[in-house]
């Protein structure tokens, strides 16, 4: 009773949240999940829209070998992924779109997503993007979170049957297959871990990794990941939580790693090794939500992103413990605190924010 009731104030407080845009999303009946209505996915997939053939502003993660190397265009260098801000933003708007189409097939910006998705991935786009990862100081290019949000695309793209996904993904797949590849060399080399709350964070790309080869049946690129994943984490004991956040984190260190071992471990074995890495009184910590003092500032904003991600996690890591356990109804509350507490800014409509962080809110809402 006590559970249900504190479900249903934070509920409440979404709801009042969201008292200028209420069709946005929808809550069950116990009050513990949100699901996107069809206004809601059509103003989320009208961000990514908005700026995923917008080449400016842009911020060029590139290492340049000469004069003529240094002035392209970020469409000349990534004809497929060159809007929203970065690389990874692009891919990761692709993502959602593809995700919003599957869900919801009679959106109003369907037709226009669609010819979106197929200006930029075709065959003579890939190719190039492809081309650009084979040079020779690119093979570090967006690792390993573009790398990760690249293979999350073609993970949906596998698990969907439309004509217009066959083409996508079929055009996709050998880029898909370089970057696996790389990340396959990278990957014995990775003697730690890196427990960044941004875009570098080993466990953050592993988890994506590992669901991308599940679903396209790379057994070898699985079995690497799952060694990989063991041998960097499987000792790791007392996260140090109280560490969390840093200024710009979009991640959380020790969540992301808990999400990862979770898909890697046995239940059996999964329990012991997370009583031995967060405490109950480091898991409080993490319940504590993340103060946003600016939204309009790029790096600032990156909170409303750790919002989203702690949820995923949350809700990742509840399923695996016991009913009796406290910290499951702990956990799935407090997932419901951190969607209700960056949900409204998604509409908030400053781009700093909106590029990316409608990506994240979905992930949030689908992921169980």
């Amino acid at each position: 009773m006590l559970r249900t009731c504190l479900l249903c104030i934070v509920v409440l407080s979404i709801t009042n949240s969201f008292s200028q845009s209420p069709s946005l999303f929808s809550v069950n009946k116990d009050s513990t999940k949100f699901t996107l209505t069809i206004a809601g996915a059509s103003h989320l997939a009208s961000l990514p829209l908005k700026c995923m053939q917008q080449q400016y502003p842009n911020k060029i993660n590139h290492t340049a070998l000469s004069d003529s190397d240094q002035v392209l265009t970020p469409i000349q260098q990534h004809p497929a992924f060159y809007g929203c801000f970065d690389w990874h933003s692009s891919v990761h708007g692709h993502w959602m779109l593809v995700r919003l189409l599957k869900d919801f097939s009679n959106l109003p910006e369907a037709k226009q997503i669609r010819e979106s998705l197929s200006k930029n991935i075709n065959p003579l786009n890939i190719t190039q993007e492809i081309k650009y990862f084979d040079g020779a100081m690119a093979k570090s290019f967006e690792r390993t979170y573009g790398w990760a949000w690249l293979l999350k695309l073609q993970q949906e793209l596998l698990t969907w049957n439309d004509a217009d996904a066959i083409k996508w993904r079929t055009a996709l797949q050998p880029f898909c297959d370089t970057v696996v590849k790389i990340w396959m060399k990278y990957l014995p080399k990775q003697t730690y871990p890196n427990r960044t709350g941004v875009h570098p964070n080993t466990a953050f790309g592993l988890v994506f990794a590992l669901d991308y080869a599940r679903t396209a049946g790379n057994k070898v690129f699985e079995e690497a990941i799952v060694r990989s994943a063991k041998q960097l984490y499987s000792k790791d004991k007392n996260a140090p939580t109280v560490w969390e956040p840093d200024g710009t984190d979009f991640l959380s260190p020790s969540l992301e790693e808990a999400d990862l071992m979770r898909k890697v471990l046995p239940k059996e074995q999964f329990l012991p090794w997370f009583n031995n890495w967060i405490s109950n009184t480091s898991l409080q910590h993490l319940t504590q939500l993340p103060v946003v003092s600016d939204r309009t500032d790029l790096q600032i904003v990156h909170l409303d992103g750790l919002c989203f991600s702690r949820s995923w996690c949350m809700k990742g890591i509840a399923q695996l413990l016991p009913a009796g356990d406290k910290r499951k109804s702990l956990l799935i509350r407090s997932a419901i605190k951190h969607l209700n507490a960056s949900l409204p800014n998604v509409v908030s409509g400053s781009y700093g924010g909106e590029h990316w962080l409608a990506s994240f809110a979905v992930y949030a809402l689908i992921n169980e």
